[in-house]
């Protein structure tokens, strides 16, 4: 059975950073299609960041801040945050699939952590 289980996120400052990961187990996510998503209170759920193989791509509003990686030997993801904001505050998710149609997009997702929260101060 996939299981993601993300870790790293809690309280910073802003302009602080902070390093999610998400450790995926169950087979072997070297084809996958890989994102972080984020969901703050009252908000809907929104693409943050996605990886496949080599190929990555970011959210106007992660651009040049985050930046996604994977280690397929480990099969982890991780998002490094920098120059975090106040609204980057949330539950950060890490989603899967054997191939998201639409990466920026929920529904194109299979498997779901149960998400970590990040919490940005000003």
């Amino acid at each position: 059975q996939v299981q993601l289980l993300e870790s790293g996120g809690g309280l910073v400052q802003a302009g602080g950073s902070l390093r999610l990961s998400c450790a995926a187990s169950g087979r072997s996510f070297i084809d996958y299609d890989m994102a972080w998503f984020r969901q703050a209170p009252g908000k809907e759920r929104e693409f943050v960041a996605g990886i496949r193989r080599t190929i990555t791509y970011y959210a106007d509003s992660a651009e040049g801040r985050f930046t996604i990686s994977g280690d397929n030997s480990t099969s982890i993801i991780t998002l490094q945050m920098n120059s975090l904001k106040s609204e980057d505050s949330a539950v950060y998710y890490c989603a899967a699939d054997p191939h998201a149609p639409m990466p920026r997009v929920v529904a194109s997702y299979m498997y779901w952590g149960q998400g970590t929260q990040v919490t940005v101060t000003s």
